[in-house]
């Protein structure tokens, strides 16, 4: 098992807007330490105190989908041509395709996940750009074994993804001692949204994040309730992905 801890304070860095706009980057490909793996090309945990809008700007082949985490945003594309709102809890997806522009407003003392990732790009910008938004109480939600999850890609869940191989879930857990089975075939990326862990003896604080690769179960063991949001990955996509093709 190998398991890869970046702190909060050694992710990297982004703002918009003067610094309205505040970023932590835990997968970013300018440095070294938060390079992107498996089909997970970018992940930026946004902020902003006071608001402010990020202007029209341009994606192509990615896979966008942003997670409101608090208060609310709003966001604009030139396929929809309206500003629409999303709350905490909600999920917005762009399949942007052979290419769409998009605007976005984080509102005051709001926050998100803006996470991207790889399709086979190669196939991707050959198809017309898609848009989705998906509300708080369509995700399911399981409850067992101290674990509370909610789930946003896998199983029952609606969000409907290009990218393959990819499962994501928010899981609240109880205090105490678990365990939890993984599979060796996939990297997982973890973000402590909420409290404080341990995972196989890892001290993770709020925000911290963890990459866990070749491993089948891990411990985690919490002071009290905490909430890690989850992804897993492929460990290795049947494509070529635009990060292999660029180094």
């Amino acid at each position: 098992m190998n398991i890869q801890i970046i702190r909060k304070e050694e992710q990297a860095d982004g703002q918009f807007n003067g610094g309205a706009v505040l970023e932590k980057r835990p997968v970013f490909y300018q440095q070294a330490n938060t390079f992107p793996y498996s089909n997970l090309f970018y992940w930026a945990h946004a902020w902003s105190e006071k608001g402010s809008t990020i202007g029209l700007h341009p994606h192509q082949g990615f896979e966008i989908l942003s997670f409101v985490l608090t208060g609310a945003i709003e966001h604009y594309d030139t396929k929809n041509k309206t500003w629409l709102k999303l709350k905490a809890g909600d999920v917005q997806i762009i399949r942007s395709g052979n290419g769409i522009s998009h605007a976005e407003k984080i509102l005051p003392g709001s926050s998100l996940f803006q996470i991207w990732f790889d399709p086979d790009l190669e196939k991707a910008i050959s198809k017309p750009a898609t848009y989705n938004d998906y509300f708080s109480d369509t995700f399911p939600v399981v409850k067992e074994n101290g674990f509370t999850t909610k789930i946003f890609k896998g199983e029952n869940a609606p969000v409907q993804m290009d990218t393959e191989g990819v499962r994501i879930k928010l899981m609240d857990i109880e205090k105490g001692h678990h365990s939890m089975a993984l599979s060796s075939k996939s990297v997982y990326s973890f973000f402590v949204v909420n409290g404080e862990v341990a995972i196989d003896s890892n001290d993770m604080k709020k925000e911290d994040f963890a990459k866990i690769e070749n491993a089948e179960k891990i411990t985690i063991n919490t002071g009290g309730n905490t909430s890690l949001f989850i992804i897993e990955s492929p460990a290795k996509p049947s494509y070529t992905t635009y990060v292999e093709r660029n180094n």
